[in-house]
């Protein structure tokens, strides 16, 4: 079986595993491929991963690309789509798993909130030999209690993946910790983080629904007036800027990213037409959105 073959076979246990009738909400896999670099198509996960990859590889975002030369641990969030593709024997760890999964005993914050799944932050930490050591060995601690009759093991499991989150926030910088001084800074924070949650397209199915500055200011309930202020203040750029800009990075993406057709992208991005799509992007880049393809 070819690398590409075995990983799309694990996709799809993946997804039957975390939508089965006895609800596990968790796997975990170590891999080892052989053969050919892996190619991942830019899309959406139906779940959160963390993961170590020990041989180097690329994460495509929509607005960067991380290139990995050394052993890394992963944090990856299901609304930020991203494509990979690693080198001929891939070896690592991954641990999928769902928001479910962590909140028990009544535990009421949410994954969103945390540093490490925040959208935008796309955390990838490079390992010491120390930390390397531990990380993975908590990954075959969890691959060795997932085949066992224990009865509280996905408890235990649990416990281990808390660690490793717990083990990530330690490396995350406390610049991230984001504390808000005054009502100027919140609202733009707040349209900040709104215009990043319409990013996670990926298809026709999740199209752009706020694509002016009026929208954003409806959804945040305040004047839109009020809203180019504060973020003019905060960023030094327009909302309609900041807007665009986003749009852009996004088509970017999906132009290198996936077979989905021009008129396709424009539609996503709220583009009535395909030409005022190309007009936007050409005004925007320099470029038309058939050269970036190509």
């Amino acid at each position: 079986m070819t690398s590409n073959q075995a990983l799309a076979e694990f996709k799809q246990q993946e997804k039957a595993t975390l939508n089965s009738a006895e609800k596990p909400l968790v796997r975990i896999h170590k891999f080892d491929e052989s053969g050919e670099n892996i190619i991942l198509p830019y899309s959406r996960r139906d779940y959160y991963k963390v993961w170590v990859v020990l041989k180097p590889c690329k994460i495509h975002y929509a607005t960067r690309t991380i290139e990995i030369t050394e052993p890394a641990l992963i944090f990856s969030n299901p609304l930020v789509p991203y494509s990979f593709e690693s080198c001929p024997n891939h070896t690592g760890y991954m641990c999928i798993f769902t928001e479910e999964f962590l909140k028990v005993n009544g535990r009421g914050d949410t994954l969103h909130d945390s540093p490490l799944f925040k959208i935008g932050s796309n955390p990838v930490f490079f390992l010491n030999d120390q930390q390397l050591t531990f990380i993975t060995g908590l990954f075959e601690k969890m691959l060795v209690e997932l085949d066992t009759t224990y009865v509280y093991k996905h408890e235990l499991i649990r416990n281990y993946v808390n660690l490793l989150i717990h083990e990530g926030l330690k490396m995350e910088p406390a610049l991230n910790a984001i504390k808000y001084h005054n009502a100027t800074e919140r609202i733009a924070n707040l349209f900040l983080e709104l215009l990043e949650r319409q990013f996670p397209i990926d298809s026709p199915k999740h199209a752009l629904k706020l694509k002016k500055a009026s929208d954003y200011a409806e959804s945040l309930s305040v004047h839109v007036n009020h809203l180019n202020h504060v973020v003019r203040e905060a960023t030094g750029k327009t909302t309609s800027v900041l807007i665009a800009e986003r749009i852009v990075a996004e088509a970017k993406a999906l132009l290198k990213h996936t077979d989905l057709s021009i008129a396709d992208i424009a539609y996503c991005l709220g583009f009535e037409y395909p030409n005022y799509f190309n007009n936007f992007f050409k005004k925007n880049t320099g470029l038309t959105p058939l050269t970036v393809r190509k």
